[in-house]
């Protein structure tokens, strides 16, 4: 069985978490984890990876619209090299642009409700962060 991936969608105060399956094929919305520091963010993670038995994250990183880094890009680097740190696990960064307002667009078009809909956003970007990572992976194959 190949170790799944988790994808995250990382904000200041939530990061939302996704989960392939076990063929590397799809993405699921799984969580959100409050972002309330690197210690609590890091065990809330070391346990989703061990369940779900992660042999990979990839993080999604908002670059600016014309492709640089911006300070949310910066942030979202540096929690990704303490994270790797801290759980042992490869992380990866994959271009996030827009998948936050893609999220909000297919959950308006669900008809969920605005207070619905900023619970699971992030964990919904999450999984569109990942889907995209592993099509294109697949497609380098």
């Amino acid at each position: 069985m190949t170790p799944r991936i988790l994808g995250l969608d990382v904000g200041r105060r939530r990061i939302g978490v996704a989960v392939s399956d076990e063929l590397g094929l799809t993405a699921q919305a799984l969580t959100f984890v409050e972002n309330t520091g690197d210690e609590d963010v890091i065990a809330a993670l070391a346990d989703l990876v061990e369940r779900y038995g992660v042999g990979r994250i990839v993080i999604g990183l908002p670059k600016r619209t014309d492709g640089t880094l911006g300070p949310e890009a910066e942030y979202v680097l540096a929690f990704g090299r303490r994270l790797a740190e801290g759980l042992g696990v490869p992380v990866e960064f994959w271009d996030e642009r827009f998948s936050t307002a893609e999220a909000e667009r297919l959950l308006v078009s669900a008809g969920m409700r605005r207070s619905r809909r900023r619970r699971v956003v992030d964990q919904v970007a999450a999984a569109i962060v990942l889907q995209t990572y592993l099509e294109s992976k697949r497609r380098q194959r």
